[in-house]
């Protein structure tokens, strides 16, 4: 999806993209009013569909695999596309993960005598239907459906093209899985070619969100070319700042998990900050542990005089995601210093500082601005699995909630509703006006 001329125009709708869209709406119609039971024997179909269909799931992977290959993949992205069965088991345990969460559809936030007889209730409810275009990583299908049945929503699903195979495979199984439940498999659908991309971004009578997984100038088109909300994050360029008072063990053990655990991952980080008091001890070693996982290491010109035989960083390193095995580095004077590089270079994704002073700590976490700030620990936990979502359907990166990894709680929206027996607003005005209660039950 790196090649963005789509030759379609935005005033061409495809009344084919049309129809699949008014399908979608009105499986998710019904499917908003299934009860909790209904649904989770749903998800819980959708397991066995996809274990049934295990072995053709990876066999298309290994298709896909296989032609993108030979059509000169980029390493990072190949490695997003692979599909190898701890991935497929992982996925799996996810979507019945998902299976035993709340129900977030019909809880009541509010619930407010405005007077007597007349009461005000706020209601979750599902948003309607989810658009979601994502590049290679196929289990994404599978996560994203698990949380949009869990919350009500239909889903609308539009893969790479190099993902094509492992796509339809996946939709496949959880339709026939779906197919023996109480929610119409219309809930689910497929798009496969890319002139249904620009298709599906104009569909904002049918759909209620927009969920783009992929580059930085793929989510940038998406954003311009619709008028359709838009939820996600471009790029993922995520930092650890070492501090002076850092325990130098956990620093490293820290730093390398983050760089090579998953590099094609966005929570990895790209860059390495070192305050300037402990670069001379910490950096020969951390450098020695990233060179044994053959990571290549880029650094400013203070960290060159350290480490001679390593490459030289330049601004652009700072802006770069790689998703890949290379770090830059950079030697810093202060916390304030590190601080302020991140929220300058940051992507707002996922930021962490390693160091045994609390005060450090709480100063960095309250005034870098992204979305996860953390101590002590690895990036590569910024992931709705991790925090107990049971799956994600993305990471927001925008200040406007939902923001981080996003599960449920970003698929729903609420609905107030007011029942009363006669009240009219005139009691309520002039010069006799009657008084509100205003009482929360």
């Amino acid at each position: 999806m790196t090649n963005l001329n789509i030759a379609s125009p935005l005033s061409a709708m495809s009344s084919a993209s049309e129809a699949i869209a008014q399908q979608t709406r009105q499986a998710a119609s019904k499917l908003a009013f299934l009860s909790s039971e209904d649904k989770n024997q749903a998800i819980e179909a959708i397991a066995q569909g996809l274990e049934s269909a295990k072995d053709d799931i990876l066999q298309a992977n290994l298709a896909d695999c296989q032609a993108a290959t030979a059509a000169g993949i980029a390493k990072p992205l190949y490695k997003r596309l692979q599909l190898d069965e701890h991935k497929l088991r992982d996925a799996i345990a996810g979507v019945r993960d998902v299976g035993k969460l709340n129900d977030p559809i019909g809880q009541v936030q509010i619930h407010r005598e405005i007077d007597s007889g007349l009461i005000l209730k706020r209601i979750t409810c599902p948003l309607g239907v989810l658009g979601i275009i994502f590049e290679a990583r196929p289990e994404a299908a599978i996560q994203i459906v698990s949380l949009a049945i869990k919350s009500g929503n239909g889903v609308i699903l539009k893969g790479g093209k190099e993902a094509l195979n492992s796509c339809e495979a996946i939709v496949k199984a959880i339709k026939q899985g779906l197919s023996q439940t109480g929610v119409n498999a219309d809930a689910v659908q497929l798009l496969t070619t890319r002139e249904e991309i620009l298709e599906l971004l104009q569909l904002d009578k049918y759909v209620d969100l927009i969920i783009p997984r992929g580059s930085n100038d793929f989510v940038k088109f998406v954003q311009d070319n619709t008028r359709i909300p838009v939820l996600g994050h471009a790029d993922g360029i995520c930092h650890i700042y070492v501090d002076e008072k850092a325990d130098i063990d956990k620093a490293i053990n820290i730093t390398v998990d983050s760089k090579i655990q998953y590099p094609a991952a966005c929570n990895a980080i790209e860059t390495l900050l070192i305050h300037s008091s402990i670069a001379g001890e910490f950096l020969p070693q951390v450098a020695a542990a990233l060179a044994a996982q053959n990571v290549e290491l880029r650094g400013d010109e203070r960290s060159l005089k350290i480490l001679p035989n390593i490459a030289a960083a330049t601004e652009i390193d700072w802006r770069t995601e790689y998703s890949d095995l290379i770090l830059a580095i950079k030697i810093v004077d202060s916390l304030t210093e590190a601080i302020s590089h991140i929220n300058n270079y940051g992507s707002r994704h996922t930021e962490a500082i390693i160091t045994e002073d609390i005060t450090a700590a709480e100063t960095f976490q309250g005034l870098v601005n992204a979305a996860g700030v953390y101590h002590n620990c690895s990036t590569r936990f910024a992931d709705g699995f991790r925090y107990g979502f049971g799956a994600e359907v993305g990471i927001s990166t925008q200040q406007m909630p939902p923001r981080g990894p996003v599960g449920l709680e970003g698929l729903i929206t609420y609905k107030y509703q007011m029942s009363g027996n006669g009240h009219i607003v005139k009691t309520y005005t002039g010069a006799n006006a009657k008084s509100f209660s205003h009482e929360d039950l």
